[in-house]
């Protein structure tokens, strides 16, 4: 008899948690779940593409094109009188033309380095927190030969 009590009531517990489960899972299915609250109210731009010749013995042996996305607080981009892009795609240069990039391997460079180095450094140029991310749009290496004249 008790066996049989403690059937009932594990089945009845079993048809309740599904049936929970199952209305609170179809309630969220059609919920778009929205941008983390950090990004809400940040406004994206982008840079004009870049072409950095990489050099090696003396000689040119093409060109890394890059482009990027950064985001900005519309209230900081309005309080200043140089747009943010001339300071991302300098920096962006300067960091591109120094290192050295192995494009035989280009996967092993490190993409996400290279932005956070870029938010880092226009920060500081700019004296305070006004890049909040940058992103890569374009990352191509395009050697020499492949130029056509």
């Amino acid at each position: 008899m008790i066996r049989l009590v403690a059937s009932c009531l594990w089945i009845c517990v079993a048809t309740l948690m599904s049936a929970y489960i199952g209305a609170t899972w179809k309630a969220g299915a059609g919920q778009v779940k929205s941008a983390p609250r950090q990004f809400e109210h940040l406004e994206h731009k982008r840079t004009e593409a870049i072409s950095v010749p990489m050099i090696a013995d003396g000689d040119i042996t093409g060109y890394v094109v890059a482009q990027f996305i950064y985001l900005i607080d519309p209230e900081a981009l309005k309080q200043m009188s140089v747009p943010p892009d001339v300071f991302i795609t300098d920096e962006a240069f300067r960091k591109l033309y120094v290192d050295k990039v192995d494009f035989n391997h280009l996967e092993k460079y490190d993409v996400a380095a290279l932005t956070k180095d870029l938010v880092k450094r226009v920060n500081q140029r700019l004296g305070g927190d006004i890049i909040k991310d940058v992103l890569v749009e374009q990352f191509n290496y395009v050697p020499k030969q492949d130029i056509s004249k």
